[in-house]
């Protein structure tokens, strides 16, 4: 949390903050530097940064285009950005549906299905699929908050990519995984199977 900062140091960190964290809100915005909702937007005023609604839907635009192994409704998540064979972000707004009705945690499956989605959304392949995932939960998620989560290539080898991915709820790390994906290059789409090209 930033605190005690002039006007110019807080803007300065504010427009920081906002390019890291596009979907921050005015509110969470105010609690990570502890001053009114109402600073926060004469702040972004001044600077002209939009509402987080109108960044995340400039953002998710321009990002939906680029994929090839999966459309903008199979993602788990709104999809903020990407860029094919190297990193991308998305944001899962969770419901009490898929919470567990006594406690309001999330269920796991929830936010591994986030990750892994973006996993295989950064490979640059019509037919991606996860062969091996090695994950971490952290923290439990509430019903209602937002998981932001990041995905960024570590490496490609021949058709197999490792992209390790990490997912926060305000900041804080909440679950934490490493996804190994293969790209087929040829797919028979009307018998929904794979081809060898060599016969």
């Amino acid at each position: 949390m930033v605190r005690r900062l002039n006007k110019k140091k807080r803007q300065e960190k504010l427009i920081e903050l906002v390019n890291q964290q596009p979907f921050l809100t005015d509110e969470e915005l105010a609690e990570q530097f502890g001053v009114s909702v109402q600073t926060i937007r004469l702040d972004r005023l001044e600077l002209s940064i939009p509402e987080m609604r109108e960044r995340t839907k400039a953002l998710a635009e321009a990002a939906y285009g680029q994929l090839k192994a999966m459309s903008g409704q199979e993602l788990v998540g709104q999809l903020l950005d990407v860029e094919l064979g190297h990193r991308g972000s998305s944001l899962l707004k969770t419901t009490e549906e898929m919470g567990f009705s006594k406690t309001k945690v999330i269920r796991g499956h929830h936010i591994f299905a986030q990750a892994n989605s973006l996993a295989v959304a950064l490979v640059d392949s019509p037919v991606v699929f996860t062969v091996r995932a090695e994950i971490h939960f952290r923290h439990p998620v509430y019903a209602g908050e937002s998981i932001f989560c990041q995905a960024e290539v570590i490496s490609t080898k021949g058709n197999r990519t490792l992209v390790e991915v990490k997912s926060k709820v305000s900041g804080k790390e909440v679950f934490r995984g490493r996804f190994e994906v293969v790209a087929i290059e040829t797919w028979d789409a009307a018998r929904g199977e794979t081809v060898n090209p060599e016969g």
